[in-house]
């Protein structure tokens, strides 16, 4: 794709899963990536097979190291990192606070450090790694819905302020990726979002439609788009539809 040929680019979260599918996919394109994970050892692991740079840490800190690590620019950035936390709403308040620190307000940050050099020189692209528990909802767990929601909120306000700069933003909306991730979400992953799993792989296939199309909302799963049609037109209907799922799934645990 040629508008990351050469292109310098951040993935967060890169150690594993969506975020190493996005890292290696960027390079397969041309572009020169910075590997970021809280494990060192994947981080360094993946940026080793793609000819990458390892920046191990936490992925709110991890742009002005990574801006030096390649040069001083930063043309793409991945905010892939996230936090599958399950709970209700008596999960306690730290669940609350590390979900929403790692969901939204890592992205926060980034754009923050990013978007004044980007506004100046006239172009940036953020990548927003979202869910489709931030057009929906997820059954058993408050504070990933919650705060997936926040994330998609803010890359689309990101999108609405910044495209006449030519700041362009994309958030990616999978439902069920075969990731650790997936793995973790127990009997209700099992009953949601198993049964249309898709790989890490079609994940980052997706976003580079996306972007050769110019498209905000990345959809790796077509029928997302159904719902969320469905849940802004009728949403009583819909809460009640969910309200069936989750009947169904309190049945079998």
């Amino acid at each position: 794709m040629e508008a990351v040929r050469d292109a310098e680019v951040v993935v967060t979260g890169a150690g594993g899963g969506i975020g190493a599918a996005l890292a290696r996919r960027f390079a397969a394109e041309g572009a020169r990536v910075v590997v970021n994970d809280l494990d060192a050892g994947r981080a360094e692991a993946v940026a080793g097979e793609i000819g990458g740079i390892a920046v191990p840490g936490d992925a709110s800190a991890t742009v002005a190291e990574a801006r030096d690590a390649l040069g001083g620019t930063i043309d793409v950035y991945c905010a892939n990192a996230g936090l599958a936390s399950a709970g209700s709403e008596a999960a306690g308040e730290e669940v609350w606070a590390r979900a929403w620190d790692v969901n939204v307000m890592a992205h926060v940050r980034a754009a923050e450090a990013l978007l004044p050099a980007w506004l100046e020189r006239g172009g940036g692209r953020f990548v927003s790694t979202v869910s489709a528990a931030g057009l929906l909802t997820m059954i058993g767990a408050a504070p990933y819905s919650v705060t997936k929601h926040g994330a998609y909120a803010f890359a689309e306000w990101l999108s609405l302020t910044y495209r006449h700069r030519r700041i362009k933003v994309h958030a990616i909306c999978p439902q069920g990726v075969r990731t650790d991730m997936l793995a973790g979400t127990g009997s209700a992953g099992d009953l949601v979002l198993r049964p249309t799993a898709i790989e890490p792989e079609d994940v980052a296939e997706a976003l580079f439609k996306g972007m050769e199309e110019d498209r905000f909302l990345i959809l790796q799963h077509p029928e997302v788009a159904g719902f969320y049609q469905a849940r802004a037109a009728h949403p009583d209907r819909w809460l009640t539809n969910m309200n069936h799922i989750q009947r169904k799934w309190e049945e079998t645990r």
